[in-house]
């Protein structure tokens, strides 16, 4: 009985839960080009927390995260970021012009 009540109640509540989605941006630099960002999205279906922050984690553990600088990888929660977490000199490349790819 337990387990039917909780079905169903989470079947009612799920379309009100949050979305969540991990954005990694990775930058690319050459000289005498604009600075490129390529941004891949990971999203995760209503009320999957759990979920998106492990792979928040597992992404931002990783050693090809870690040598791939700069990247910057954001856990974002209805659209506004929860957690950041950036390697390299992100904050400088963002001041020059960027280019948005993907």
């Amino acid at each position: 009985m337990k387990s039917l009540l909780r079905k169903v109640s989470f079947s009612i509540i799920k379309p009100f839960l949050p979305k969540y989605e991990v954005v990694c941006t990775t930058y690319q630099v050459i000289p005498g080009l604009p600075v490129n960002g390529n941004q891949q999205r990971h999203t995760f279906e209503k009320g999957a927390s759990d979920e998106a922050r492990k792979f928040y984690v597992k992404v931002v553990n990783s050693d090809m995260t870690k040598t791939m600088a700069p990247v910057e990888v954001h856990l974002k929660r209805r659209g506004k970021t929860i957690e950041k977490k950036h390697f390299g000199p992100v904050d400088e490349l963002k001041k020059f012009n960027v280019v948005y790819k993907g």
